[in-house]
């Protein structure tokens, strides 16, 4: 299993296609920094059908007062459950 590390917002980049493109189906992705914003009910779409694989930093998200906003499916980690998720996956993939 594979970490994806993303940064960006879907709202300002389509980099998300890429990583999604680029997922196996046992890989997880953690949304980091502008990266949150993907978990918010209304980019949804955007990173659909990642159902318990979907992550987002609580600090980023508290950061920009996003947390408690985010959609269902997202599962709001804080940096020791990051550290977790690096430490559980082979590889880790940073997307910017």
């Amino acid at each position: 299993m594979n970490l994806h590390l993303l940064n960006c917002s879907p709202f300002s980049s389509r980099i998300h296609d890429d990583v999604l493109n680029a997922m196996g189906p046992e890989d997880q992705l953690l949304l980091i920094e502008d990266g949150v914003n993907g978990a918010l009910d209304n980019a949804e779409q955007h990173l659909a059908g990642l159902e318990g694989r979907l992550f987002a930093l609580r600090e980023d998200l508290e950061s920009r007062g996003l947390l408690g906003r985010c959609a269902e499916n997202v599962i709001v980690v804080d940096v020791d459950g990051f550290v977790a998720l690096t430490e559980a996956a082979d590889k880790t993939v940073s997307w910017f």
